[in-house]
């Protein structure tokens, strides 16, 4: 494909998008359709379009400078302009290129003021102030990173190697990938990343695609032999995996919608893990649980990079009731924690009020049965670090006296 063609290809999905759809599930129609894309053509487009959602404000604002009636044309212009690139090498550039561009549009921006604060930063308006109340000083860099494509991080299962063995692994097949400060088991490609999902060592459970944070985040639970360890927000089993590789035993996996955890005991049977599923009504008989994970639902405004869509999808109506659903996750899942046992808590979000302000809430619950939770310690994860934005809290349970 031409880079005309390209771009034909992505303002499409954009539009569709745009229009509501999701973009991933366009990516894959576009590429069921159009059989002639290379392997090349598919990254690029893709590339194209997730750059695009990332930086919705500002490549509008580039573009037109307004983002009333924005559409994919607007946001790829806006992207060849944040690229300094040459529109006339996409626009008007062949027989499946988009239309060149009109006078107005080879004009740029009619508005010649500075760009906005939340336009600058690619967020909602109403997102801003709680980024600056969460972030400080910190805001520029950290959404300047959440405008960019995130690097791709394995998480090393020492139940089965270690990072050297791995990392010649994965060598082999063209896949360089380095340490990272964030988790012993962490590596961060750094090129071949596409050939990851096809490679040995991902084929043979060597190792698991998993964000570095997110790996520090399961390296703050407290684990010892014999420990029975409950992953009460499993999902897709990636935390769940990493809990049963660090403890070197059962670890018990559990959702509130179990098709969530559909892929985990194929996932575990490569890793070589031992994860029992539970579905909600068989947690009862199977506590109570030393150390709970909950790993809640959130804004995913950590990983933005990674999921950008969810930045725009997200209302201030769904962060509370995003809010009320991890309370209540919270106050749930103590019920089957052991007396003095461990409850810890995760987002990937960095926002104040889905984090720490959250355990604030709950440990001032009182408990009928006079029970309290501590709070041992706390950490919030920013992507300076070079993983997502995460929170992690570990809280202990002590039993009161009547």
């Amino acid at each position: 494909m031409t880079p005309g063609a390209r771009m034909a290809a992505a303002i499409a999905i954009l539009d569709a998008y745009l229009a509501g759809a999701p973009a991933e599930r366009e990516l894959t129609n576009w590429g069921r359709r159009s059989r002639f894309a290379g392997s090349g053509d598919r990254a690029a487009v893709r590339d194209m379009v997730f750059d695009a959602i990332r930086c919705q404000r500002s490549f509008a604002w580039l573009a037109q400078g307004t983002e009333e009636g924005v559409d994919g044309r607007a946001l790829m212009l806006g992207w060849l302009r944040a690229h300094d690139a040459a529109p006339e090498q996409y626009f008007g550039a062949g027989l499946y290129a988009p239309e060149a561009l009109s006078v107005r549009e080879s004009q740029g921006p009619q508005n010649s003021g500075a760009m906005p604060d939340a336009v600058r930063r690619n967020l909602p308006d109403w997102l801003n102030p709680l980024f600056e109340h969460a972030l400080g000083e910190d805001i520029g860099p950290v959404t300047q990173l959440l405008s960019q494509r995130a690097t791709p991080f394995l998480r090393v299962n020492i139940a089965k190697t270690d990072l050297s063995a791995a990392q010649a692994s994965l060598r082999e097949e063209g896949i360089e990938a380095t340490p990272s400060a964030l988790s012993p088991t962490a590596l961060g490609v750094t090129s071949g990343a596409r050939r990851i999902k096809n490679s040995a060592a991902f084929r043979d459970g060597l190792v698991e695609l998993q964000d570095a944070a997110s790996q520090a985040v399961v390296d703050a639970v407290p684990l010892w032999p014999g420990a029975r360890v409950l992953d009460y927000c499993a999902g897709g089993g990636g935390k769940t995996l990493a809990l049963a590789a660090r403890l070197g035993g059962k670890v018990y996996a559990h959702d509130s919608d179990p098709g969530r955890m559909r892929d985990i005991p194929s996932r575990a049977e490569r890793a070589g893990a031992l994860v029992e599923v539970l579905r909600p009504e068989d947690l009862e008989q199977h506590a109570p649980f030393d150390v709970i994970l909950c790993d809640a639902p959130c804004s995913g405004s950590g990983a933005w990079r990674r999921a950008p869509e969810g930045k725009w999808r997200l209302t201030a109506d769904r962060l509370k009731h995003l809010k009320d659903i991890q309370l209540s996750i919270l106050s749930d899942a103590c019920q089957f924690l052991a007396p003095g046992g461990s409850l810890v808590y995760a987002t990937c979000s960095v926002l104040v009020d889905e984090n720490a302000s959250q355990i604030e809430r709950f440990i001032s619950i009182t408990w009928a049965d006079l029970s309290e939770f501590t709070r041992v310690s706390q950490r919030q994860f920013s992507p300076l670090e070079g993983g997502d934005g995460f929170y992690v809290a570990h809280l202990t349970h002590v039993s009161g006296q009547a």
